[in-house]
């Protein structure tokens, strides 16, 4: 049985302070009601004529899919490729392209993703913005029909405003990837790794996990208006319902408070997969040890070294931050 995602009362009151510490999903009901491109309630053809007239030219992502996949991004039958072609277009072309599709049956799946707000339609940043977010989060838009993205997971914080069409979001905990089937970490059509699991088809006995995923599943589906944060590392499944949809998100990390921003973790954990996932099974109990000590234990484990001997477990200057990147190089 799935859940819904808890929600915020009184879009007006959001502020940033409304996020720090939170581990949870957490829907925002109308926190961007107020953008232009959502309070005006145009028909498709208006929506797309009024985000066109942004478009700057400078071609962006999109893929196009064949009407038989159903609008999954995944791979194609051989598991060599993807299961769609890669374009680069202009914003108005996708929108048109959308357009023309829009009331006929079995179109092909399109979608423009992650595509930088500031180079491909500058001039929406005037009146579409989230004021408690820092300057330098930049928005990125995703535009396209009826397409599934499967479940993913981004180490960002992450809040994603619908501004056209309906979205349905299905999250998952971290510590549901074993029930969720993760296709290769390095070879994934969007960037990021994606479940192989289809959301829709529970019985495929090819995944017999995939209930016990579903089982713990939280869900919610937003209007135009809508948001939702998802904090890092939460596996999400988004699905577009409309003809038309459009969707802005915020990725951002958390600075530490001596300034610190931590880099990209990804390429640790493929390290650490290298590093640690082939060894004798006593030599990886005892590095897992070491981790759970030095890195994902609760306690300080530098606490009984003098603050100015800590080192890299203690608060760190850019300075030093660079010199340990510089001895990690030389280690790898």
């Amino acid at each position: 049985m799935t859940e819904a995602i808890e929600e915020f009362e009184g879009a007006n009151a959001f502020a940033r302070e409304d996020l720090i510490g939170r581990e949870r999903p957490l829907v925002i009901r109308g926190l961007v009601g107020d953008w232009p491109l959502v309070c005006e309630c145009l028909a498709d053809a208006g929506f797309a004529a009024r985000l066109a007239a942004f478009d700057s030219g400078v071609p962006v992502d999109a893929v196009v899919m064949q009407p038989e996949e159903d609008g999954v991004i995944g791979y194609n039958a051989d598991f060599d490729g993807f299961n769609y072609e890669h374009h680069r277009v202009p914003v108005s072309k996708g929108l048109q392209r959308l357009l023309d599709l829009a009331g006929h049956e079995r179109v092909p799946g399109i979608a423009i993703q992650s595509a930088p707000i500031a180079k491909c339609l500058p001039g929406f940043l005037a009146g579409h913005t989230l004021p408690f977010l820092d300057a330098g989060v930049e928005p990125r838009i995703w535009i396209g029909n009826r397409v599934t993205t499967p479940a993913h997971f981004d180490e960002y914080h992450n809040i994603a405003c619908v501004l056209r069409g309906r979205r349905r979001f299905t999250l998952f905990a971290p510590e549901q990837v074993g029930n969720l089937y993760i296709g290769p970490l390095e070879f994934a059509p969007t960037g990021a790794a994606i479940s192989l699991a289809r959301l829709d088809r529970p019985d495929d006995p090819r995944w017999p996990r995939l209930k016990t995923a579903l089982a713990a599943a939280q869900v919610a589906e937003l209007a135009p208006g809508d948001a939702i944060y998802i904090p890092p590392m939460w596996w999400h499944h988004v699905t577009s319902l409309d003809p038309i949809n459009a969707l802005v998100n915020y990725w951002w990390k958390f600075v530490r408070s001596d300034g610190y921003a931590p880099p990209t973790a990804l390429g640790c954990l493929m390290h650490d997969i290298l590093a640690f996932r082939s060894l004798p099974a006593a030599e990886k109990r005892a590095w897992k040890t070491l981790l759970d000590h030095y890195v994902f234990g609760e306690d300080d484990p530098a606490a009984h070294i003098p603050p100015g001997r800590r080192g890299m477990l203690g608060a760190l200057t850019q300075e030093q931050v660079a010199k340990l990147r510089e001895t990690i190089r030389r280690y790898l």
